[in-house]
């Protein structure tokens, strides 16, 4: 076989593992927005969850579950912020980064649009209910069930203080999130890590520690902590009628809070973890 032959053979076993991979990361993405983004569509919408922890902990089942359905194939990235961060920190193939961004996009896409198909009339009976115009002020309390507002639109009436939140607070919310969310993976999937839980536990790790940021972050700005999380549901919503509400939304900001602020929150939890513990690590 020429050299010719063994590297377009090599190309396309590249290629079709990359297909497998993003095909993973669409699903779980998938995945994940269809639980975490769901369990939202149930708590404002009919007001099936009592209280935030609730919601939290679905959101952290459904991480988990979506982990252990795709890491095997893809490593489960499922979030812009972690895969960027894997690419600087820990080898992660730049070639890559792009496929997986949109495959994560897709699948965080396609689950908000099938939750619509599943609530859109509720939906409906919920905005006439409260009055409100699809797409006009104030539909931004309907709107948060697929993209994130600052401070939390459905708190924000039973909690006058949260009117104190600015769009730099809320940026400083969704950094600090992120970080200590790409900290957690970092350290949980570090074979040098001797104290890291057992390989099967760390993605209800994972999923534990997002349910504890929700708790404490989600008054504050919905607590996205993941891009393809925040803008494939807003771009639903942009299409399904929300118009500028969904995009850039009525306070603006969505780009800085929910894409920019994670992304660097995440390179910062990962390089905190590199550039401190994993060295420690090494030392030992």
């Amino acid at each position: 076989m020429s050299t010719t032959s063994v590297t377009q053979l090599s190309t396309q076993r590249r290629r079709s593992v990359l297909a497998d991979q993003c095909l993973a990361e669409l699903l779980g993405t998938f995945i994940l927005v269809f639980f975490g983004v769901g369990v939202v569509h149930a708590a404002v919408i009919t007001g099936a969850q009592v209280g935030l922890w609730q919601v939290a902990v679905v959101w952290g089942i459904g991480i988990a579950l979506a982990i252990y359905a795709t890491s095997a194939v893809s490593g489960a990235h499922l979030n812009p912020a972690v895969t960027l961060a894997m690419a600087v920190y820990r080898g992660f193939p730049w070639r890559s980064v792009v496929p997986y961004l949109l495959a994560q996009l897709a699948g965080a896409m396609l689950a908000a649009a099938v939750l619509y198909g599943v609530y859109h009339n509720p939906i409906a009976a919920f905005e006439a209910a409260k009055g409100l115009v699809r797409g006009g002020a104030g539909s931004e309390v309907s709107a948060m069930v697929y993209g994130e507002y600052f401070p939390n639109p459905a708190m924000l009436a039973s909690t006058p203080a949260l009117a104190a939140v600015t769009l730099p607070l809320a940026m400083l919310a969704e950094g600090v999130g992120t970080a200590l969310l790409a900290f957690v993976i970092f350290m949980v999937t570090d074979e040098r890590n001797s104290g890291r839980p057992a390989g099967h536990l760390a993605p209800l790790f994972i999923g534990l520690t997002v349910s504890l940021l929700i708790s404490i972050l989600a008054p504050i700005s919905q607590a996205g902590f993941n891009p393809a999380r925040d803008l494939g549901p807003r771009l639903v919503a942009y299409l399904a009628g929300w118009g500028h509400i969904a995009i850039p939304g009525p306070h603006g900001g969505f780009f800085t809070v929910y894409i920019l602020s994670p992304i660097l929150g995440a390179l910062l939890g990962g390089g905190i973890y590199q550039c401190m513990l994993r060295r420690a690590y090494a030392e030992r």
